[in-house]
């Protein structure tokens, strides 16, 4: 079935249209659009299809909507949850599995340090992927980007991991951002990113 979307004339949305009447259209790159299956409207630049078919630059616009300390907590609550839930099966199946009293302790202790270790690294990698979230910004609808909106590059995906580090000994970093419109921790700041949400959020 083609795809048919609905356009926001003066205010209202009329259509459907299908591609092909909204090629006869003079649709501009800021009118709203949005198909039945899409939840809210879009602007018609930031539709790939769109794009494509009027020949749109996709415009770069400055995040307005940005996440709250709590939505963050709750992120990072979740990913620890992920992350450390598997780890601390691997223990408790060493404490098990193993006699001796000693190895036992040492594999047990060695498989829960490594979950800070692979914590870092899946915030690297699933912030600068596709989707700019770890699971838990996912499920709370969060995701990461520079001050421009755009995803962030792995490079700054690691300073700003590692910027983490600044947040936690300076005791005021997470807390900085109740301090800023923005809402960003130091390391946000130090790495030029930002955490922001869905407008719907």
């Amino acid at each position: 079935m083609a795809i048919e979307y609905f356009l926001v004339v003066n205010g209202k949305p009329e259509g459907p249209f299908s591609l092909e009447q909204l090629k006869g259209m003079s649709v501009r790159p800021s009118d709203f659009l949005k198909t039945a299956e899409m939840v809210d409207y879009k602007e018609a630049h930031d539709i790939a299809e769109l794009r494509e078919l009027f020949h749109f630059d996709k415009r770069s616009v400055a995040p307005q909507y940005f996440a709250g300390f709590d939505q963050r907590w709750t992120a990072s609550a979740l990913d620890w949850l992920f992350v450390g839930g598997g780890f601390i099966v691997l223990a408790f199946l060493a404490v098990y599995t193993i006699d001796d009293k000693s190895t036992r302790l040492v594999i047990g202790l060695s498989i829960l340090a490594l979950i800070p270790i692979t914590k870092i690294i899946y915030h690297i990698v699933m912030e600068c992927s596709p989707k700019q979230a770890t699971y838990g910004k996912q499920i709370l609808k969060i995701k990461v980007c520079d001050l421009q909106g755009r995803r962030i590059g792995t490079g700054r995906s690691i300073s700003r991991n590692l910027f983490k580090i600044f947040s936690i000994i300076t005791i005021i970093g997470y807390p900085l951002s109740f301090f800023n419109k923005r809402q960003q921790c130091l390391h946000d700041i130090m790495a030029e990113t930002l955490v922001v949400k869905d407008r719907l959020i």
